[in-house]
């Protein structure tokens, strides 16, 4: 069975002094290595206390990023997208237009210092997120992300509907999720989606929800509140 033990009340995850995290999203597409240099940069500031929290909502022209653990073989066509390899962790993920990117830099030092405790928000974010299309998903035992259980042809097997891969730096997370609304999934085959053949990847339309990505960052707001506390908006970093 998938879990689904959203319990926002007792979220480890919230400031117990009540700062605000930033919230900011862009609306044209971000080259991925400009967001990487703009993460480092508030990441730094954060570390320094010279800059507040921030969730960064976004999307990239289609691209392929290796985290930390990728396997080269995992990667089956090398020439069809942009390869970015990453200090993120996991193994290779795919990004595009229709999939909701969320980079997520938070002080843990002000939110326990336990990187585990922070996956699993990250997982509960999400999966309350997709709760709010009445979707029902998980997270599951030695599988990274979050996961749906298919109905009606195919009954029983699992696709990935989201995908997670963090960085922490002197406790200040970095990277984040990645959300699929609509992208084009034929996509995600130029490899083999976070080193795990045996399963698909879905996304909202797929499931026949047919949300834009105003619709799932309106819901990831509403879930982002319960998880990690209270949101200002600001702009973008860049």
């Amino acid at each position: 069975m998938l879990s689904h033990t959203l319990n926002p009340a007792t979220s480890p995850l919230i400031r117990s002094d009540g700062q605000p995290v930033g919230w900011a999203v862009s609306t044209a597409l971000v080259d991925y290595p400009a967001a990487v240099q703009a993460m480092e940069t508030r990441v730094a500031a954060i570390a320094a206390g010279e800059a507040s929290e921030l969730i960064w909502l976004l999307e990239h022209p289609p691209l392929y990023t290796a985290g930390v653990s990728s396997r080269d073989a995992d990667l089956l066509d090398a020439g069809r997208f942009p390869v970015h390899r990453t200090g993120r962790g996991g193994q290779f993920t795919y990004h595009g237009p229709g999939q909701r990117v969320a980079y997520v830099m938070l002080d843990l030092n002000q939110r326990g210092r336990d990187v585990r405790a922070f996956v699993r928000g990250l997982e509960q974010w999400l999966i309350g997120a997709l709760a709010e299309f009445g979707v029902e998903a998980g997270a599951r035992d030695g599988r990274v992300g979050v996961w749906v259980e298919r109905r009606g042809p195919g009954w029983g097997r699992e696709d990935k509907i989201a995908a997670i891969g963090v960085k922490v730096r002197k406790w200040i997370s970095f990277h984040g999720v990645s959300l699929n609304v609509e992208p084009d999934l034929a996509h995600f085959s130029g490899i083999v989606p976070c080193g795990i053949a045996e399963h698909g990847v879905t996304s909202l339309v797929d499931l026949g929800v047919l949300a834009t990505l105003d619709d799932a960052d309106a819901a990831l707001k509403t879930s982002a509140a319960r998880i990690f506390g209270a949101l200002a908006s600001e702009h973008p970093p860049i």
